[in-house]
């Protein structure tokens, strides 16, 4: 399956609002209803669209700091901390990167003091940066269909 227009301006509503009806999708687009749920679900067949979810305010669940965090792992430490970051709770997103740093981390934590609690636990793998976020300048920008050169 090829992702046509009408597909990328069904991808581009998902994307701005999971939670609309097909209808609402449909008059937006300019199909009927039941295309629109075709055309999801065969999307969500092969696998375009992964999955919806539920965009959480981290300050409103008693988080005050949100942070990127970098490690690089110590000889023979990566293996093991790939499988123990996936039991910590604070980490929202993890990525395995090339470059100088092995991992980097978004997280997000109570407090200070959480930070530092956090910090100790992973020292153990490696060596840690960690960049306090300030603020959001983009934030799930949609994927869109690229312009062919």
């Amino acid at each position: 399956m090829s992702l046509d227009t009408i597909n990328w301006k069904i991808l581009d509503c998902l994307q701005q609002n999971a939670r609309q009806s097909n209808t609402e999708i449909a008059r937006k687009v300019g199909i009927t209803s039941p295309a629109v749920a075709e055309r999801i679900r065969k999307m969500e067949d092969i696998g375009v669209l992964e999955g919806y979810h539920a965009k959480v305010c981290y300050i409103e669940t008693g988080n005050q700091l949100k942070a990127i965090i970098t490690l690089r792992a110590f000889m023979g430490r990566l293996k093991p901390f790939i499988e123990k970051v996936k039991d910590f709770n604070e980490v929202l997103n993890c990525y395995r990167i090339t470059g100088n740093e092995n991992i980097v981390m978004e997280v997000v934590l109570k407090n200070q003091q959480h930070l530092g609690k956090f910090i100790d636990q992973l020292i153990t793998y490696g060596e840690t940066t960690t960049h306090i976020v300030l603020s959001n300048v983009i934030e799930n920008n949609p994927i869109v269909k690229s312009a062919h050169l």
